[in-house]
């Protein structure tokens, strides 16, 4: 649709019509970084995806890095809500661990399906910015978590802040290496970070 149609057309439509602009841009987006990688992945490219005009694109975004960001602000935002279920069913710090991770690692899978179907896995939206809104939301919400279930392990000793930070970061790099491995093993990434999380946990309590 033209700028000039969607001025023409009813509020409630031209809402929509926007809407769903934007998400055939963050779709195309996500297939052409998932085949190409971000680095050489080009405006181009991801409007070629899709049946609209190239100009289209700088009406929702002034750049790839901001779609970039977009779209992984939109999976920070998804996955919050399995957040709330993961702190209902843990009791402790290790079963949150597990519970957290497999949630995780699962969302990955389901956020990707599509592209790990159709293009395969060359790039997770995982090396985002972890400066946005959403993403920082995440962060808190999980810092948040952790400095409860640690308390009620007994591991005040441990900065809850830390713990958060690196349980993040090893979530990230595992979970963009599992998406590359053919089949994916969301139960074997599990698995392995749960138990390489509380030995590490067990080796600072021995420090102190």
């Amino acid at each position: 649709m033209s700028k000039t149609a969607e001025l023409k057309a009813p509020a409630g439509k031209r809402a929509r019509s926007k809407a769903a602009n934007r998400d055939a841009i963050l779709l195309a987006a996500k297939r052409v970084f998932a085949s190409a990688g971000f680095e050489a992945t080009t405006v181009r490219d991801i409007i070629r995806e899709t049946k609209l005009a190239s100009g289209t694109f700088y009406n929702y975004f002034k750049s790839k890095e901001e779609v970039f960001d977009a779209i992984a602000d939109e999976s920070a935002k998804s996955f919050r809500h399995r957040l709330k279920d993961v702190r209902q069913q843990a009791t402790d710090f290790e079963s949150y661990i597990r519970i957290a991770y497999r949630a995780y690692f699962q969302f990955l899978v389901e956020e990707h399906r599509e592209t790990l179907r159709e293009v395969g896995p060359h790039i997770a939206l995982i090396g985002a910015r972890v400066d946005t809104p959403e993403m920082q939301a995440v962060f808190e919400e999980i810092r948040m978590d952790m400095e409860s279930v640690m308390a009620r392990s007994g591991m005040d000793h441990i900065d809850p802040e830390y713990m958060a930070a690196a349980a993040i970061g090893i979530a990230r790099d595992l979970g963009e290496h599992m998406l590359r491995r053919t089949p994916v093993d969301v139960e074997g990434a599990s698995e392995f970070v749960t138990a390489l999380v509380l030995a590490g946990v067990k080796g600072l309590a021995q420090t102190d």
